[in-house]
């Protein structure tokens, strides 16, 4: 499977004909990201981020995805040509026709963050939030208008995982929501738009829920993070990489399906939700793991663990985009 170029995209998608220069907010990793991403998609970008290493990190981050661009059949060559950076956060928005906010997780930065930003932005630039938990509603509060702003929350690496959660809040207008969904959908990702304003979305809910019981695990000795991780990969992790937990339980119902599965499998699963564990990060727990963790990486550098990460997730990504 080749990927389509930046100018296939370009010639399929209005959304990004009308989406030229993005501002990106805050440059940690998935700013930087989101910038790689833009790029590559022939987009030209303002990178607004006050600390001094935000150019080193960004350009750090455009040279790690070029592989991945290549191999997915973006751009690779002069990406770097239509990057520009600022400290001020109006000149950063001034010209774009979409804002990608990647700042810290404090509710009130984001709401005077995008109270400013209205001040400056085109009345039709997307304004969008990269944020992993705060509602929109509440990052909406100071805005004169609240209608315009939402969530895109990515799965990391954005220039990579498809998944894009669209969370609207509760003034956000189905224009807004409609014009986010083909946006993304013209860089080649996922987005799906939730349906309710939920704390942590439902990726990182989900993460979590299933994060909590695999430190239990190791915690309490039943197994070693190494062999967590492969249970995992070769269960769980491949099994719903295909189809997801409900599709996976409909199938596991046999014959019955899903109504099966409730039936006579169900009450069982619903016992084990009660011996689940409840395990905290306290130092102990901490030590235990940061020590398996490097017991079962540490021969490898970051860097080395990200490559490998990339191109299984691209092989990953081609079979599920045959399948469909």
């Amino acid at each position: 499977m080749r990927a389509p170029s930046p100018l296939d995209i370009l010639a399929r998608h209005p959304a990004l004909q009308r989406r030229e220069h993005a501002a990106v907010i805050g440059a940690g990793t998935i700013g930087a990201s989101w910038t790689a991403l833009f790029l590559a998609h022939g987009m030209a970008v303002c990178v607004n981020d006050p600390a001094p290493d935000a150019e080193e990190r960004v350009r750090s981050m455009i040279d790690q995805a070029r592989p991945v661009f290549s191999e997915l059949g973006l751009a690779t060559d002069d990406l770097t040509e239509r990057l520009s950076f600022t400290a001020d956060v109006a000149r950063a928005v001034d010209s774009a026709d979409v804002v990608q906010e990647n700042g810290p997780e404090s509710v009130q930065f984001k709401r005077a963050l995008w109270a400013d930003v209205e001040n400056t932005v085109s009345p039709d630039a997307l304004l969008l939030s990269s944020t992993s938990g705060i509602k929109a509603t509440a990052m909406a509060k100071y805005m004169r208008d609240p209608t315009r702003v939402l969530v895109g929350h990515p799965f990391n690496p954005p220039h990579l995982v498809p998944l894009i959660e669209v969370v609207p809040g509760e003034q956000t207008s189905r224009a807004v929501v409609d014009e986010a969904v083909a946006f993304y959908t013209a860089l080649g990702k996922r987005p799906l738009v939730l349906r309710k304003e939920s704390p942590g979305f439902v990726a990182n809910r989900l993460q979590s829920a299933l994060f909590q019981e695999c430190v239990h695990l190791v915690a309490d000795g039943v197994v070693d993070i190494a062999d967590l991780d492969a249970i995992v990969v070769n269960s769980i992790g491949l099994r719903w990489a295909s189809g997801g937990p409900f599709l996976s339980f409909h199938l596991g119902g046999g014959t019955g399906g899903f109504p099966h599965f409730l039936e006579h499998l169900a009450p069982g699963m619903e016992r084990m939700w009660e011996i689940l564990g409840h395990p905290h990060f306290d130092e102990d727990t901490k030590d235990l793991l940061v020590h398996q963790v490097q017991q079962a990486y540490g021969d490898w550098s970051l860097a080395e663990l990200e490559q490998r990460r990339d191109r299984l997730q691209i092989a990953l990504l081609r079979v599920l985009h045959d399948e469909r």
